[in-house]
């Protein structure tokens, strides 16, 4: 018997939550879908391209709601046996309401780690995918930034021509080993830079050990400056807050390639923060399942599943407030950013683990 009930809890849980994944992916597909009908209604492409790309955003994006979906799953799960009396049969056959969210909170934290080893590292691929299919049908291309195994390349459109600007990776607020070429309008090459090291904390870039190549007569002649200035639309700031896309790093590729990501340029405090949201992720689950538990088995009475919902979509905004603003205040530096990521965790640790003693009693 015992067998019996462990399988009708973990099959009708894990459908519960499959139900409304499958809900929130339609209504995903439903609402995107017009975001990327107006991104493409002016572009010539086939008219599947919008509900492609928005079938490959959606799983990223439900990764991300997943902590709101197991709270909504495990409350109506939980409402659900409770109505039908089937939390009473388990009680009579010796299952506590400890054993029973014991069972529920650590499925959800099994999904949690599952969900970082084998569909993050699908979904990360999926958005890079998106976002380099979305970039390739750009209205406006004029102002391009990648960042790729050959270093950082950066395209900027000016009055007379282009500018196109390559650096081996960024060092602190510089970059190192760059190489800017010129244009005219018809992609003619005007001069060729190349500098040892560019400060870029503002928008007016300071060039150090500048070789300068001109043409003269056909002829490119080289001029060697110690110091040399031009003044671009990017500055620190804002070419770091680009290469910020939390979707499209895995939690693979931040275990297994942390060092050389560090060594590549990419900022450390976004990688901190990356690395330990997705550490924190599995633990975040099994707090919303702990906080339905609290909430849905505290009576064997029943109840109106509605009242329940909106009960739990304000816990809901009113936690994810929360996580935001102490990730703000660890971003500002206000606490140590390690501490904010994991200070709703801990927070709604201490919470439950009163509340699920007082259910147990129940």
């Amino acid at each position: 018997m015992n067998k019996i009930i462990l399988n009708y809890l973990l099959k009708n849980f894990l459908k519960t939550i499959l139900m409304w994944v499958f809900i929130f992916y339609c209504f995903g597909i439903i609402l995107n879908l017009f975001e990327e009908i107006e991104y493409f209604k002016n572009i010539e492409t086939s008219i599947l391209t919008p509900l492609v790309l928005t079938s490959i955003y959606m799983p990223s994006m439900i990764i991300q709601l997943l902590p709101f979906i197991i709270f909504i799953s495990s409350m109506w799960f939980m409402i659900k046996i409770r109505n039908n009396k089937d939390l009473l049969t388990m009680k009579v056959f010796g299952y506590s309401n400890m054993k029973i969210f014991l069972i529920l909170a650590l499925t959800s934290f099994i999904l949690g780690w599952l969900i970082l080893f084998v569909a993050n590292p699908i979904t990360s691929s999926m958005s890079k995918f998106y976002e380099k299919t979305k970039s390739n049908y750009a209205r406006d291309i004029d102002h391009l930034v990648t960042f790729n195994k050959n270093g950082l390349w950066i395209k900027e459109n000016l009055p007379n021509g282009d500018r196109i600007i390559t650096a081996n990776r960024p060092e602190g607020l510089s970059l190192i080993n760059v190489t800017i070429f010129h244009l005219d309008e018809s992609y003619n090459l005007l001069e060729k830079i190349i500098s040892k090291k560019v400060d870029i904390v503002d928008n007016n870039w300071i060039l150090n050990e500048v070789e300068i190549f001109r043409p003269v007569n056909g002829i490119f002649k080289k001029e060697k400056i110690d110091k040399y200035q031009i003044n671009s639309i990017y500055n620190y700031e804002k070419i770091t807050t680009l290469f910020k896309n939390f979707d499209t790093m895995s939690f693979l590729d931040l275990v297994t390639d942390y060092n050389s990501l560090l060594d590549s340029g990419y900022n450390k405090t976004f990688l901190k923060q990356s690395l330990h949201t997705l550490l924190s992720y599995p633990f975040f689950l099994l707090m919303m399942t702990a906080i339905a538990s609290i909430l849905t088995m505290n009576t064997l009475k029943k109840s109106d599943n509605l009242k329940f919902i909106v009960i739990g979509l304000l816990i809901s905004v009113l936690v994810f407030y929360l996580k935001d603003l102490s990730l703000a205040l660890g971003q500002t530096e206000r606490i140590p950013l390690i501490l904010a990521v994991w200070a709703p965790v801990i927070a709604l640790s201490l919470f439950t683990f009163v509340g699920v003693l007082q259910i147990n009693e129940k």
